[in-house]
């Protein structure tokens, strides 16, 4: 009898215990704190690609830091340009910048894309955003968004020689001449902005707000997730005709 209840123990022990798994509808809520997850259908012909937090580079950044990886975002830009049943792409952003060279690695690749794109600032996006924000066919900005433009900074050892002040003179016109050629902001302007002492407090540039961008010419119009959805099916209708005009 013993033996029995025994080898009844050591059966039920090799058994995973099926109430410690947690099931679909607990994970979703423990994961996400909703029940359901609300997301594009998939005959949506339109992809978000969303950049938020910090824009990580070649230098990985601590784990609380939120951050929007140039690994992860390189390889979706590319499958979007490939996929044919993806006519348009919505970018949102809300970013405080980051890394310049990956931050323009994403600009000028969301810039060289054939399908029509269309970006929209939310909180904001500072630094480096402001080259991702302009590089979409056509930018909108929320009334309440930021963007601050400011000069280059390089953080960690920097040697003290001209070459060293050079190179990063060189990469801030990197920075100017990709901005000022997909917006219609003026390099004077935009320097002026870039280099203004009294707007930012104990550092030099200015803090952009909705309008504001728009008056300078930074980004297109001031609004929110509606507007852009309409301007982006309106850039892919637009599309589409010259496409079907080029095979007839």
């Amino acid at each position: 009898m013993d033996m029995q209840n025994n080898q009844n123990a050591e059966e039920g022990q090799g058994q995973p215990k099926e109430e410690n798994k947690p099931s679909g509808l607990m994970e979703k809520i423990q994961q996400l704190g909703q029940t359901n997850v609300p997301q594009l259908s998939q005959d949506s012909k339109i992809h978000c690609l969303t950049i938020v937090g910090q824009i990580e580079g070649h230098i990985q950044l601590p784990p609380q830091n939120k951050t929007t990886k140039y690994e992860h975002i390189i390889p979706q830009i590319v499958a979007i340009e490939q996929n044919p049943k993806i006519e348009g792409l919505l970018v949102i952003l809300n970013t405080v910048g980051g890394d310049v060279e990956a931050g323009l690695a994403i600009s000028e690749m969301l810039a060289s894309l054939s399908k029509p794109t269309v970006s929209i600032v939310l909180g904001g996006g500072h630094s480096i955003g402001v080259p991702i924000a302009t590089s979409c066919d056509y930018s909108f900005i929320a009334e309440t968004a930021t963007m601050t433009i400011h000069p280059i900074r390089l953080t960690g050892l920097v040697i003290g020689v001209p070459q060293t002040f050079e190179y990063l003179d060189k990469m801030q016109e990197r920075v100017v001449s990709f901005v000022t050629k997909h917006s219609n902001i003026s390099e004077g302007k935009f320097k002026d902005l870039m280099f203004d002492k009294g707007n930012l407090t104990r550092d030099i540039g200015t803090n952009v707000i909705g309008t504001d961008a728009v008056e300078y010419g930074l980004i297109d119009a001031v609004g929110g997730v509606g507007q852009a959805m309409k301007k982006l099916n309106e850039l892919i209708e637009m599309n589409n005709n010259k496409n079907e005009g080029i095979v007839q």
